[in-house]
């Protein structure tokens, strides 16, 4: 199973992949029904989750039925228990950046939110726009969110200057990376442009940096305040393992 996961992922385009998963699900979920874990987005227990990975595999990460991954799940989670995301009652703006399909209905489906999504290829997105040249307004949004984005992105410094200036005072920003907590300083190398020498040094084949511990630092020099928040370590072991989350992960809760 996994050597048939790696190869879909490597060789399938990212859309072709959105537009596939969206029939397989149902199908993967029947297949994989139990009670030793759960996915917290849809409620649904399996006896396992599905591996992962553009590289090397991780077990036991991916739900059968929302197909979301150790991220999105903590994030979901976050929002849910931290946060007035699913029950203010004042209507907010959100922008929605390379939007993950385990959200996408769920939150067009919000009423107290007014909800945009954008990229350039996704085709899940309403705008079709660049990160770094964005035809939105000033200050137009109350909450973005964009992950596992900045990855991509060879001017990381002008994105994440174009997430700023589109969100409001006071706005919340959630910018979660794949992160490497070991290495003190972000590493790239614009010279790497194979997509295979790409996969073995970044970790995926669209990918042009590994981000360090330095990446909170960034954020906070483009003008953000950054909460650095170990959320896994608020849920406990034992949530961590039933929801199959990845224990330490830091999510970047930032602020204008």
């Amino acid at each position: 199973m996994k050597k048939i996961f790696k190869f879909f992922l490597n060789v399938v385009p990212r859309p072709i992949l959105i537009r596939v998963s969206i029939i397989i699900r149902p199908i993967l979920a029947f297949l994989l029904r139990g009670n030793k874990f759960a996915d917290p987005i849809d409620g649904k227990s399996f006896r396992m989750f599905l591996p992962y990975g553009y590289g090397s595999q991780r077990n036991n990460v991916l739900s059968p039925s929302t197909l979301s991954l150790e991220r999105h799940r903590l994030l979901w989670l976050y929002l849910q228990n931290e946060t007035d995301f699913f029950t203010a009652l004042e209507k907010k703006k959100v922008l929605h950046f390379a939007p993950e399909q385990e959200f996408y209905k769920r939150f067009k489906k919000q009423q107290n939110i007014e909800y945009t999504t954008t990229d350039l290829f996704s085709p899940l997105a309403d705008v079709k726009a660049d990160i770094c040249n964005l035809p939105f307004e000033d200050s137009t949004y109350d909450i973005i969110f964009c992950n596992h984005v900045l990855e991509h992105i060879p001017d990381d410094t002008k994105a994440m200057q174009e997430l700023y200036r589109v969100l409001k005072p006071g706005g919340m920003g959630i910018f979660q990376i794949p992160q490497e907590l070991s290495r003190a300083a972000t590493f790239s190398d614009d010279t790497i442009t194979d997509p295979k020498e790409r996969a073995k040094i970044f970790g995926q084949y669209d990918h042009v940096r590994v981000y360090g511990r330095d990446y909170f630092d960034k954020l906070r020099s483009i003008g953000f305040t950054v909460n650095e928040v170990n959320y896994t370590a608020k849920l406990g072991p034992e949530l961590v393992e039933k929801y199959c989350l990845a224990q330490g992960e830091i999510l970047p809760v930032c602020f204008k």
